[in-house]
């Protein structure tokens, strides 16, 4: 099915260019960050919303969450226009009228939240809040791998890609764990950064996902696992934060081929997305029991992997549009 509305953005006099596409409203509004990134063309960036606002459908489905999927992907604002494009953004958000709720995602900082709450009550700006929120789920998820294996989180060796917000987080819940982590991201500072407060040991970007390590913990840019790199991967598990970790479906049957087990981030990252709709939208003063259930989830999914042959990233989809369909069907 086609996204249910997708949204140009063009205003030249702040430079804000890009989309917003609200891809399904039948569980409730649309949840997704915005990504700031440059692409190619307009072209290849809207293809990317509209991916990762049909991935942020499927993870709301799979979470239990009254919520459908959205995204906005916009184009980087250099120098003073950039708060004027994000407030720009802020005013088309709230144009929708709340059929889209969003907060941060790759390439956006906390000041271009606040530029855009100028303009929205649909923006989430405490970014520190949801990337807790996506490493609780996150180790849960890691803590389901292990225990697929008959090991524990304690002393399992993973390797984190990426050192922003969401990636520290999760480095630092593994390190709060027992586990031993490594660490890298295209900014070495970072990276030594979050090793020194969490005691992990730092490699290079290009040796990530590649190190001696039970688990990769892709948590930047989406797409890192791809066919080169599950092909040389040592490791025995892939889970992370990153959106569409996997470059395509081809990847998911390489690496069950080589019996790597793999959850989809439709659940290990929906942390966040459980965080953000399950007080804006679903009035739970405690989300935490619902993140926790995402370790559940995955332990389920990896079960039914062994016992039918099926990819989890087929069973995820599957399930989630079930819970679509019944929608559908009740109303």
């Amino acid at each position: 099915m086609p996204p249910e509305r997708i949204v140009e953005l063009d205003e030249p006099s702040c430079g804000l260019r890009g989309w917003i596409v609200v891809d399904d409203t039948t569980l409730g509004p649309a949840a997704g960050g915005v990504r700031t990134r440059a692409y190619p063309s307009a072209a290849a960036a809207r293809a990317d919303a509209e991916r990762l606002a049909r991935a942020m459908t499927i993870k709301c489905a799979i979470a239990g969450l009254d919520a459908g999927g959205g995204k906005a992907v916009i184009e980087p604002v250099r120098g003073p226009a950039r708060a004027a494009a994000f407030e720009a953004l802020g005013r088309a958000v709230e144009a929708l009228g709340g059929s889209f709720y969003t907060a941060g995602d790759y390439g956006t900082t906390a000041d271009d939240l606040r530029a855009m709450a100028r303009a929205t009550r649909y923006v989430r700006t405490d970014a520190g809040a949801l990337a807790g929120a996506v490493a609780r789920g996150v180790v849960r998820c890691i803590g389901a791998c292990a225990a697929h294996r008959g090991a524990s989180l304690a002393g399992l060796r993973v390797a984190v890609q990426g050192c922003g917000a969401i990636g520290a987080a999760v480095a630092g819940a593994l390190a709060a764990e027992g586990a031993r982590v490594v660490v890298a991201d295209v900014d070495d500072a970072r990276a030594r950064a979050v090793a020194d407060a969490t005691g992990a040991r730092v490699t290079t970007p290009a040796r990530i996902l590649l190190e001696d390590v039970d688990v990769v913990a892709p948590c930047a840019i989406g797409g890192a696992i791809d066919a080169d790199c599950a092909a040389r991967l040592r490791a025995w598990a892939v889970c992370g934060a990153a959106n569409n970790v996997l470059a395509d479906r081809a990847v998911a049957c390489a690496l069950a081929a080589r019996g790597v087990l793999h959850v989809p981030d439709a659940i290990a990252s929906a942390g966040a997305v459980i965080e953000g709709v399950g007080e804006a939208l679903m009035g739970l003063a405690d989300r935490r029991p619902l993140i926790d259930r995402l370790g559940a989830i995955a332990r389920d999914v990896l079960a039914e992997a062994d016992a039918t042959g099926r990819l989890p990233v087929d069973i995820v989809e599957r399930r989630a549009r079930a819970r679509l369909g019944a929608a559908r069907g009740a109303g």
